[in-house]
């Protein structure tokens, strides 16, 4: 393997049912779900991979896929000239009559397409988090370490460390990886911060001979999950061959002292709307706006935003918001929002601490708080979503412990 040039494949992890997002997830996968307006969940990771000089790119899906495979087909088109692709790869049942069992099967039962490609490296991403990151200083680490197997991580406070795969550093070899532990009940403070451990961000790079005898062991195995953090992490961690990579060094052109190593798990509805709310902070936490480092999408062809009334009785309206185009705020308020586009606010209405996905129309004096109302929701006149909880409980809304209220696709709201 070149050292200077290796050859690279990346693989989109993006087979997630996503069942803490529902009723967001009732109808399409998670890696499909909007966000930030225009975007969806899978085009963070496609475009850290783009911009990082990696533009072969298959995507594995499993679960609701349609509008998954929709979005890459008609969003992520590349000349084909230089042979750059970004493939979306349904569940194939090459290896038995199952779908995947887990990441690790998922990449397994598509060991073919690898072998096809014959690369030096693969770069495996998760399609479910917000963050921008240059793979290929990960991979360049990777390379320069000796290691086998290298895994991204971050530092998460020691109280959510049942929530992720927990990475201990060999404190003689800073780069490798000492023990690895998928989502422990306790784990061991940072020698320089007893109140942080260092979290795997599900983002790997793997030499793929040492790839693929690690799957075929795990395939073979009786005690697995066939899991990339449960399984194929501590499996090189075991041997001596297992780097980490710290998302702190990870350097973005045109990134800020306040978005740097910006990284979200979205994988809840609080923390799918905590994202959002960053992303409408007065210094946003995570910035839309880099231009340096864009993240790319389809937003069709769409006109812009439009604002109407301002009489002194009825003022169409946005304050600290994100609109998208094809929005028409007609005599309506907006503050702190988001809204997608081709969203309608009538005269007199209300939205306020909300998403609002594709198409919602909110007719008048109809108020909506600290809510998520997925595509191609009406409010009729006089509605509320997010007023009284035991009301929207009632219609069958669901309502988290923070109070965040969110209604499905395609729901008439008529009180």
């Amino acid at each position: 393997m070149s050292k200077s040039n290796p050859k690279i494949l990346s693989i989109v992890l993006a087979g997630g049912e996503g069942t803490r997002l529902m009723p967001l997830t009732r109808d399409r996968a998670k890696p499909a779900v909007p966000f930030g307006g225009v975007f969806r969940l899978v085009d963070f990771p496609l475009s850290n991979l783009v911009n990082s000089g990696y533009q072969q790119v298959i995507v594995l899906t499993q679960y609701k896929s349609h509008s998954l495979d929709r979005h890459i087909s008609l969003t992520w088109r590349f000349s084909p000239l230089l042979g750059n692709y970004v493939s979306p790869v349904p569940a194939q049942q090459r290896l038995g009559k199952h779908w995947y069992l887990g990441s690790a099967d998922a990449i397994y039962q598509t060991i073919n397409i690898i072998e096809d490609v014959q690369p030096d490296i693969v770069v495996i991403v998760g399609a479910d988090h917000v963050y921008r990151m240059d793979f290929s200083q990960m991979v360049q680490q990777h390379i320069e370490s000796g290691a086998e197997f290298t895994v991204a991580g971050i530092r998460q406070p020691i109280s959510q460390s049942n929530q992720f795969g927990v990475i201990e550093v060999d404190p003689d070899h800073p780069n490798m990886i000492k023990s690895f532990q998928e989502k422990p009940e306790t784990a061991t403070g940072l020698p320089d911060d007893p109140n942080s451990f260092l979290a795997s961000m599900g983002n790997y790079v793997a030499n793929t001979d040492a790839l693929f005898a690690a799957l075929a062991q795990d395939e073979k195995a009786e005690n697995t999950k066939h899991d990339m953090g449960g399984d194929i992490a501590p499996y090189f961690a075991s041997r001596n061959e297992a780097g980490v990579y710290d998302f702190n060094t990870n350097e973005i052109p045109g990134s800020t002292s306040t978005d740097h190593a910006y990284w979200r798990d979205v994988g809840t509805l609080k923390q799918f709307y905590d994202a959002h709310m960053d992303l409408i902070s007065y210094v946003p936490e995570f910035n839309l706006y880099n231009s340096e480092w864009p993240i790319y999408t389809m937003s069709g062809n769409l006109p812009p935003a439009k604002f109407v009334h301002a009489g002194r009785d009825r003022l169409g309206h946005a304050t600290d918001s994100i609109i998208s185009p094809g929005v028409i705020v007609s005599g309506g308020e907006v503050h702190h929002s988001v809204l997608s586009p081709n969203v309608r606010i009538h005269s007199w209405s209300q939205v306020v601490d909300s998403i609002l996905f594709d198409g919602v129309v909110v007719n008048r004096r109809a108020r909506v708080y600290k809510a998520i109302l997925d595509k191609n929701v009406v409010l009729t006149e006089n509605s509320t979503v997010g007023i009284d909880t035991e009301h929207d409980l009632a219609r069958g809304f669901t309502v988290t412990p923070d109070g965040i209220t969110v209604v499905p696709k395609n729901t008439i709201v008529d009180d």
